[in-house]
């Protein structure tokens, strides 16, 4: 049987973000927000898998956090991808997360040999809060992103990488852990 799935960090619940995704709502631009309870850093989007598959991308997980222990970053600041020109997505950024980019990048490698594409692009740490349908009230929307780029909305302990099974309803994905390896 397969599943759609990726591998990923999760991230806490703050205030002060909560507060940018009601502000980001408030523009009226036309948005698809990412629910508060499912933030997490992407590390590596795997798509459908078979559950026979399991096993060898946990072995991958395991191997790429090898001597690496657990460690706090901090969400601050936003932007949009690709641009602020023309956006498509609204994020928050991370610091301080560069044992989080050496473990993408094993886990890109251990899982190329497993037969999964390498990415073409370098590892972006960052935090999906919306994803932009339109260009309605871009300028506002331009705004709420400018007031909130320097603010820091706290720290976050890693201390697991989670292969998350994603199963997409209207209402929006449903996240469940498969498995979690801890640093």
């Amino acid at each position: 049987m397969t599943f759609r799935s990726f591998i990923a960090v999760e991230i806490g619940e703050f205030s002060e973000l909560a507060r940018f995704s009601d502000e980001l709502r408030r523009t009226d631009t036309p948005l698809k927000m990412v629910n508060l309870k499912n933030l997490h850093i992407t590390l590596k989007f795997l798509g459908d898998i078979e559950e026979s598959q399991v096993s060898g991308i946990e072995e991958v997980i395991r191997s790429a956090v090898s001597g690496i222990g657990p460690f706090t970053m901090k969400v601050e600041d936003t932007g949009a991808f690709p641009n602020l020109g023309r956006i498509s997505v609204v994020w928050a950024g991370i610091s301080g997360a560069d044992p989080l980019g050496e473990i993408a990048g094993k886990i890109d490698a251990g899982l190329h040999d497993l037969g999964f594409k390498k990415e073409k692009r370098g590892f972006s740490p960052h935090v999906t809060i919306a994803r932009v349908r339109g260009g309605r009230n871009k300028e506002r929307l331009v705004a709420v992103i400018h007031k909130f780029e320097k603010v820091e909305f706290g720290q976050t302990a890693v201390d697991k990488i989670i292969l998350k099974k994603s199963v997409l309803t209207p209402q929006g994905p449903i996240y469940s852990d498969v498995l979690a390896v801890d640093l």
